[in-house]
């Protein structure tokens, strides 16, 4: 057959590939993993609260209370999933333990989680702003100030409509982050924990008042959780609710109020998704984050929510601040009332930052998901190929932003609706998740880095009894809200059926194209699958030329590098980045790595090139979670001299280099230092120096130090000073005079530096930098411009 002489072709007639497994990665603290999570888990804090009071009545919060107890060990189940070998969240867990059928089915269930997260956080922001803005217009009616303004012809305050301005501005918030996920936004654990610092500040004021509050007007505890102290509302009851066996719900009940307070721990699934960035030691740091998520939930959400129904009267706080609940409390805290209007406008304020958080969230987090899923092969490859300017998977991003609009535009800014449905896949996958656990139990019998605790040991068996309870208890409300929540059972399973049936098609159609271009890449390409990249890997010297190549149509970068570079004496490697979906795993088997036809023409294009300069070339592929981390750590393992990369279309130069500058530093040692070259399109580059290296010194600099040594040397006692000594007493006397006084320094450094630009003009060394044309040579390069950015980059532009 032709396919078997295509394979037996010799090795020499196929260009070498080599596919690593390890996915580059950036690290993080578990404060920061923490941070992450907690800007999606706490969000439900501002809206939980009253979407259960409305299921159930009063007695809410100790529902709340109980769900939050009971996240402890569903966040546990989470815990040992990533302790495993099978690693990615929900859908590689279950596609492990359960196979492909039931993982789809499980990733559509958690897909309608994420859909729905983004609507209910933008909306539920969107009453928080509203309530605030009405209270304002009733405060200034009733004190007749801007009476033209804030009153009708009646007499009675304007008033904004709250679910049409809130779907609004869920929809405005939904839009923007549609961009910045097209454009590429930056996935920053820093911007996570500096929002936690903020909301921790305000929980801290919110709950310490709040007992003051609770205190001093001797507020009573809500009515406990006992069948008789459930009031449902007439939706709570679902397809239920005509038949008689509510009238005598007891325990039932319980377990129905219970369902419909689940949503207080959605975002579980951002646990998963953080842990493979988790620095060494990474299970160790991992259930320390799994133990500040626990408690500071507990205490913001549960605790929270108590206190607000303690705080605010029967009268008003369902019928008025249902929706915006913490809002609510900060009203009827004790003190003067311009106190409490300033610090509602703060927890307005928080609110939107962290709910606006979770609708980026949302759009990440789903879009992680379904990258997962095409990285198996279930998803067409349609959906994965790159935004053109961006780079970006921008039909994933379009379609979940679709979704969401969508979802907004029907709710119509309805959070009790939305919440009537986001329960669905919440507690699904979270039943999926404890089931696959369950069953890998059972068929992975190897040690684990950590077990939900509560196994009894039988002779060689196992009885893993708190998992087994953690399973139980999810399927059991899982079943209940089947049966009680219509609008989320309706529209959960025609939302899951939909995905599932799309899955399906689209991963048979996915297998026979990749069957394809598996054949092609095999007949081209000597595909060679390594765990780690290294220069033995790929055969190459030290002191090579790394290249990035993102885009077959516009090859400029490497063209550049082809023509600065002899390969004769310098190897050049081309680097195709795997973008890996968020949470996606720590090490990609060989078996699982499956090319696209995107990244077929990709290296098809850069051995066409190559081979039209006459030149070798060595290709490589890495998964990556961050393309700079993955650059970086690609350019230390090959030991490089320089790297080159084409002008980003979304940050400029000095921004990309600030970014590997800053990727460079998280490096461990050792590292070694590079050049970074940036070519744009017309084939002029910028050049930027990663980490530390020799300043450039002009003539009357090294004057002034030769002067000083010989007036130092007249002393008898300086007979040995070197030139290098009064560098490093200067450099010293510098760093002791910064550490004393900061701005005083940078004063005077500021000055040195205006008046070293206004004495250089064309001809300074400064200003005639070299560019490196090959190896052992280098040219002036006259009319080019010295800039520095931070992250140990300097630069220099060439033409």
């Amino acid at each position: 057959m032709a396919s078997n002489q295509t394979i037996n072709k010799p090795q020499s007639n196929r260009v070498r590939l080599v596919v690593a497994s390890s996915v580059m990665l950036t690290f993080i603290s578990f404060w920061r993993a923490a941070a992450i999570v907690l800007n999606d888990l706490g969000s439900s804090a501002f809206y939980a609260g009253g979407i259960a009071e409305e299921a159930v009545g009063k007695a809410a919060p100790w529902f709340i209370l109980g769900v939050m107890l009971f996240s402890f060990a569903v966040r546990a189940v989470y815990v040992e999933s990533c302790s495993m070998f099978t690693r990615g969240g929900v859908y590689r867990i279950v596609k492990e333990a359960l196979g492909g059928t039931f993982a789809k089915v499980s990733v559509s269930a958690l897909m309608f989680d994420y859909i729905l997260t983004g609507p209910i956080s933008g909306v539920s922001a969107g009453q928080y702003i509203v309530g605030l803005l009405n209270e304002v217009l009733r405060l200034c009616a009733a004190h007749h100030w801007m009476t033209m303004l804030v009153m009708h012809p009646d007499g009675a305050a304007r008033q904004l409509p709250v679910d049409g301005t809130s779907a609004v501005i869920a929809g405005l918030i939904t839009i923007y982050f549609w961009w910045q996920n097209t454009k590429g936004i930056e996935e920053s654990s820093d911007k996570a924990l500096k929002v936690m610092k903020i909301t921790t500040v305000m929980v801290v004021i919110l709950l310490s008042w709040g007992f003051f509050s609770v205190f001093h007007v001797g507020a009573n505890l809500p009515p406990l959780p006992v069948p008789s102290n459930l009031h449902f509302s007439e939706d709570a009851f679902g397809f239920l609710k005509h038949t008689d066996f509510i009238k005598t719900l007891g325990l039932f009940g319980v377990l129905m109020a219970f369902g419909h307070s689940v949503l207080a721990m959605s975002g579980e699934e951002s646990l998963a998704q953080v842990n493979r960035e988790i620095e060494h030691p990474k299970l160790k740091n991992l259930k320390r984050a799994a133990i500040v998520i626990a408690i500071y939930s507990f205490i913001f959400t549960g605790v929270g929510t108590l206190l607000a129904v303690m705080l605010i009267p029967d009268s008003v706080r369902v019928p008025l601040y249902r929706d915006n609940l913490i809002a609510g409390m900060a009203m009827y805290l004790v003190g003067p009332l311009a106190v409490r209007i300033g610090f509602r406008v703060f927890v307005v304020i928080v609110g939107f930052l962290i709910l606006g958080g979770a609708v980026n969230t949302a759009i990440v987090g789903s879009t992680g998901v379904l990258m997962r899923v095409a990285e198996d092969g279930v998803l067409s490859d349609w959906f994965r190929k790159p935004q053109r300017k961006y780079g970006t998977s921008y039909r994933i991003v379009n379609l979940v932003a679709g979704l969401q609009m969508f979802t907004i535009v029907v709710a119509r800014g309805n959070v009790i609706m939305l919440g009537e449905a986001y329960a669905f896949g919440v507690i699904w996958s979270f039943t999926f998740n404890a089931l696959a656990m369950l069953v890998l139990r059972w068929k992975y019998k190897g040690e684990r880095g950590w077990k939900v605790p509560l196994n009894i040991r039988i002779g060689k068996t196992e009885l893993p009894l708190g998992l087994l309870s953690v399973f139980l208890v999810l399927l059991t409300t899982a079943v209940v809200n089947l049966f009680t929540k219509s609008v989320a059972t309706v529209s959960g399973i025609i939302f899951a059926a939909g995905f599932f049936v799309i899955f399906s098609l689209s991963e048979r159609d996915n297998k026979r194209r990749h069957d394809i271009t598996t054949r092609q890449m095999k007949e081209h390409f000597q595909l060679e699958h390594q765990d780690n990249v290294g220069r033995e890997s790929l055969e190459i010297r030290p002191g090579a030329v790394v290249v990035t190549m993102r885009d077959s149509a516009a090859p400029f970068a490497l063209k550049w590098a082809l023509t600065h570079t002899n390969t004769d004496d310098q190897d050049l490697v081309v680097l195709a980045a795997r973008m890996m979906g968020a949470g996606g795993p720590e090490y990609v088997d060989a078996s699982e790595q499956l090319f696209s036809e995107h990244e077929q023409m990709l290296f098809t294009k850069a051995v066409s090139v190559a081979e039209s300069f006459g030149k070798h070339i060595s290709l490589l592929v890495v998964p990556a979670g961050d393309i700079f981390a993955a650059l970086v750590q690609t350019a230390n393992s090959l030991d490089a001299a320089a790297v080159v990369s084409g002008l980003s279309t979304k940050l400029t130069a000095a921004e990309q280099a600030y970014h590997v500058g800053q990727a460079w530093e998280a490096l461990p040692e050792p590292k070694r230092q590079f050049t970074f070259y940036i070519v744009k399109p017309d084939g002029s580059s910028l050049s930027f120096h990663i980490g530390p290296h020799a300043p450039t010194i002009e003539p009357h600099e090294v004057q002034l130090v030769h002067r000083l040594w010989l007036n130092l040397r007249r002393s008898p006692d300086m007979q040995d000073l070197h030139h290098s000594d009064i560098l490093t007493y200067a450099l010293t006397r510098m760093a002791e005079e910064f550490a004393r006084d900061k701005q005083g320094t940078l004063r005077d450094l500021q000055k040195c530096i205006e008046e070293s630009h206004h004495r250089h003009g064309l001809g300074g060394l400064r200003y005639e930098e070299l560019d490196v044309v090959g190896p052992g040579y280098a040219a002036q390069t006259p009319h080019s411009d010295r800039s520095t950015v931070d992250g140990g980059a300097t630069s220099t532009k060439t033409k």
